[in-house]
């Protein structure tokens, strides 16, 4: 007799072992290919998604699909079973709107970009890579047509992402954010001398910055026996499998935050990719829950714990004897300070915490427009430099630190950006609720130990994956519906407290 739940989870798992292959060659294409492989290496990718999504939406899989619903129906609508049953439902819904062809389009005229991407970045010049934006702008079209929408079709793109989130819900928590930002950044400004980050900006020999960064994040929790760091031109995690989960970074030897925070931040994806149940593995639940979620991890490890003062009360002795001449005569608190400077900047993967989402808004905003059709691929550099001149009053002084900041247009990745902000709101949404039930959080911190902060994530989040939505998952965890009071009152209390703002 047959068992459909087995028969779909063997499907499952051909599909994501072609995934995580053409995941690899996308690793590899970022890491250590040749620039002579890009053609090749982009009909490699090609073949393997149009594969992988022609055997995910095959009529098989979905007489399946009808089979195992029948079978789970009456099982605990929590179980792995029927989570795996619920969630594949909607992947193969959404997917069997996309055309084979368009999939493989799609992820060919993607690999292409990258490369046109990292030589237009190098050189400054945006003409190298407009032809490439057109064809994902186009290509973001076709995909939100074909997936409908009632609105906007950036609907249709977010929703693929964050179930449930719509164009106008980003609208109100943009809205909300920027009400409690710009008093906030006006107010600092006014204090502007009050932190001196100096100490961050020397000679830092770039192999012992990594060496580092990769003893924090191992002490965080981060498993090199399952994972490993290399160098790309744009910081990214990626996970075959539970058990190989890689970062990059970049590090600039004159500049000490780039490759630190930059290795704290993907280490939090990493870990979150590490501690997916084992029993989801090879199906469509052994991934996050969402970029959001993802990123609220990637944010927790990053800035709530590395930009924290208890953190930096017990490492920096480490970090100071590490480079003692650099660091002469600066201690623990002037450390924290200078992390933790708010200063208006070009490149958001540097932002502080307070401006960081205003360089979200910049992008939210551009693809909104891009979508419209008001906004053409050659128009973006001077659209980005109105945008930083109006939220931030600097302009880029070449399109490599404006417009060409950032990898994510090379990868068809339009409605992405929005999982940052939503990824900040989320974790420190989560962050109140560890702090309740870990209330010597603190302490634990500056000692360096960090296995109960782990083991409550693992237990309350990791292990899930993408069982439960990015809603779900905060209903079951803090007891409410996505809410952004928690990281408004966040940064009001750091930075108030940083730069002596009346409460």
């Amino acid at each position: 007799m047959s068992d459909p739940l087995s028969e779909l989870r063997v499907i499952l798992a051909e599909v994501s072992d072609i995934n995580r292959a053409s995941a690899v060659l996308g690793w590899d294409q970022e890491t250590y290919m040749p620039p002579g492989g890009v053609m090749a290496r982009a009909d490699q990718l090609s073949t393997l998604r149009r594969i992988a999504h022609t055997r995910f939406t095959a009529a098989e899989t979905g007489r399946l699909l009808d089979e195992a619903a029948t079978i789970t129906a009456g099982m605990d609508p929590d179980s792995d079973d029927a989570r795996l049953v619920k969630v594949t439902q909607r992947d193969y819904d959404l997917s069997c709107k996309l055309p084979a062809e368009l999939v493989a389009e799609i992820t060919r005229a993607s690999s292409m970009a990258r490369p046109a991407w990292v030589e237009a970045r190098k050189t400054a010049d945006f003409s190298l890579f407009a032809p490439h934006l057109e064809t994902n702008i186009e290509l973001n079209r076709r995909q939100a047509d074909a997936l409908g929408y009632a609105v906007h079709p950036y609907d249709a793109l977010i929703d693929r992402s964050e179930p449930g989130m719509t164009a106008a819900q980003l609208r109100v928590l943009f809205e909300e954010l920027k009400v409690a930002i710009v008093p906030l950044v006006r107010a600092v400004a006014a204090k502007g001398d009050a932190v001196d980050d100096s100490c961050l900006h020397g000679d830092f020999a770039e192999a012992t910055q990594l060496a580092f960064g990769m003893d924090v994040v191992k002490q965080y929790g981060y498993d090199t026996s399952r994972g490993r760091e290399d160098l790309t031109a744009h910081p990214f995690c990626t996970g075959f499998s539970p058990n190989d989960v890689r970062i990059t970074t970049r590090v600039s030897r004159d500049f000490l935050s780039m490759a630190l925070f930059g290795t704290m931040h993907e280490s939090g994806h990493a870990m979150y990719e590490q501690g997916v149940d084992q029993a989801l593995d090879r199906t469509p639940l052994c991934r996050g829950a969402s970029p959001g979620v993802h990123e609220s991890q990637s944010r927790l490890w990053e800035n709530l714990i590395g930009r924290s003062r208890p953190f930096w009360q017990g490492m920096y002795p480490k970090l100071q004897a590490t480079f003692p001449a650099q660091l002469k005569g600066v201690d623990g608190e002037q450390f924290y300070r200078a992390v933790n400077k708010v200063m208006p900047s070009l490149i958001r993967v540097e932002a502080d915490e307070v401006t960081y989402n205003l360089h979200i808004l910049l992008r939210y905003e551009l693809e909104m427009a891009m979508l419209e059709g008001t906004l053409k691929a050659r128009e973006v550099p001077e659209a980005w430099n109105a945008k930083m001149q109006e939220y931030f009053g600097i302009q880029p002084p070449s399109v490599s630190d404006g417009a060409l900041q950032d990898i994510h247009w090379s990868g068809f990745a339009f409605a992405g950006f929005a999982g940052y902000t939503l990824g900040n709101i989320i974790g420190a949404q989560l962050f109140t609720k560890i702090r309740s039930d870990l209330p010597d959080l603190d302490a634990q911190i500056t000692a360096g130990e960090f296995g109960r902060l782990r083991g409550w994530l693992q237990t309350n989040l990791y292990r899930h994956g993408r069982k439960f939505t990015p809603n779900e998952l905060l209903q079951r965890i803090t007891g409410g519906p996505l809410s952004t009071e928690p990281w408004v009152a966040y940064v009001r209390a750091k930075f108030g407290d940083l730069y002596g703002l009346a409460a």
